[in-house]
């Protein structure tokens, strides 16, 4: 893991980094990996890998944040990327794999409430994607606004969003 990590800070070729993101994610279904990976400071690695221009890099990092966002102490480091996830999510083209990378992503963020508030800005998006996202995409954004719906200190917000 730490190999992986150290390759991928090391390399711009987009079909190296690609792979490293994959096993990453992979080795994140292990939860004894997703501490290994966070205590090499692979979260803040991978992180910046949302800045990637290639769609195929950023959505692969953003599918290895969902697998380690299943982990608490995770979550606590990732929520400094949420601004950035809800601003890709916004920007990607509608329906495309970074933009559901995205949104699953902020599906396990938004579980509990400790987050919510960093998702205040993007609800006129999902509203948006709700109404013109294919239904693979309205599930995922059904999915966030679900869960951001189950905290009462949204609601004036779910409410007052302007789509």
């Amino acid at each position: 893991l730490q190999k992986l990590i150290h390759l991928l800070q090391a390399t711009d070729d987009p079909l190296i980094q690609e792979q490293a993101l994959i096993t990453l994610s992979n080795s994140a279904a292990f939860s004894v990996n997703q501490d290994i990976i966070r205590n090499l400071d692979g979260l803040s690695v991978i992180g910046g890998m949302l800045s990637n221009c290639t769609p195929k890099v950023k959505e692969k990092a953003l599918n290895a944040l969902n697998n380690l966002s299943m982990n608490i102490k995770n979550q606590e480091e990732i929520q400094v990327f949420i601004t950035q996830v809800c601003r890709t999510v916004e920007s990607a083209p509608l329906n495309s794999d970074v933009q559901l990378a995205g949104l699953r992503l902020l599906t396990n963020m938004s579980v509990t409430n400790d987050y919510h508030q960093k998702m205040i800005n993007s609800i006129p998006c999902f509203l948006h994607l709700l109404s013109e996202g294919t239904e693979r995409t309205q599930i995922q954004v059904l999915k966030v606004l679900v869960n951001l719906s189950a905290n009462p200190a949204m609601t004036r917000h779910l409410l007052r969003a302007q789509v």
